[in-house]
């Protein structure tokens, strides 16, 4: 459990370090090529780097997520019992509000 929390803490990590680093890099021209651009490309060009650094980080969180062992995690019985019984009752609910004729609203 301890693996699943610090893999989730440094995805989280990564996705508010990284495009604040881009932004950073672009406004104190500390990337190659930054001094170039105009103010207003520098602009989008920081800014679409930012988005994208945060999607790539999510895949790479989704690829990690991906590859972990599905026998790993056992889920707990008493908590699988008591899902089951909590749909099985509101599927029961459910059919017999179906059943019930409906009333003439006056």
């Amino acid at each position: 459990m301890t693996g699943v929390i610090q893999k989730f803490f440094i995805a989280s990590l990564l996705m508010w370090a990284a495009p604040l680093a881009i932004l950073y890099g672009f406004n104190h021209n500390l990337l190659p090529g930054a001094t170039d651009l105009s103010p207003y490309s520098a602009t989008l060009v920081s800014g679409f780097l930012a988005v994208i650094s945060v999607n790539v980080v999510i895949a790479f969180y989704i690829i990690m997520a991906m590859r972990e062992p599905a026998d790993k995690h056992v889920p707990d019985p008493k908590f699988l019992a008591e899902a089951k019984a909590s749909v099985n009752q509101s599927v029961g609910d459910s059919q017999q509000q179906s059943n019930k004729p409906l009333e003439k609203q006056e």
